[in-house]
């Protein structure tokens, strides 16, 4: 199973969802970075991503994106085989 990374901040309602999906998924994140906490941890999320909000996810190397790229990809029938390699 690859390595789950999640850029986060403490009060984050949409990544509270991506935790419990991967949860019930079985899956648990072995990365959170609290980009409330680090500012710089925050340019490099944005440097990373291009993106400004949270949550942003890795599955291994690949950028899945926030909650709503992570919903629509298990809707899809796409999260499963991305968890699986």
């Amino acid at each position: 199973m690859p390595s789950i990374t999640m850029y986060t901040t403490a009060v984050c309602p949409y990544c509270m969802r991506a935790e419990q999906l991967l949860s019930r998924k079985g899956v648990t994140i072995d990365h959170k970075i609290r980009i409330d906490l680090d500012p710089a941890r925050r340019e490099e999320m944005m440097s990373r991503t291009g993106r400004r909000t949270v949550p942003q996810i890795y599955i291994g190397d690949l950028h899945v994106g926030g909650y709503d790229d992570l919903a629509a990809l298990d809707r899809a029938g796409q999260l499963d085989p991305l968890l699986a390699r």
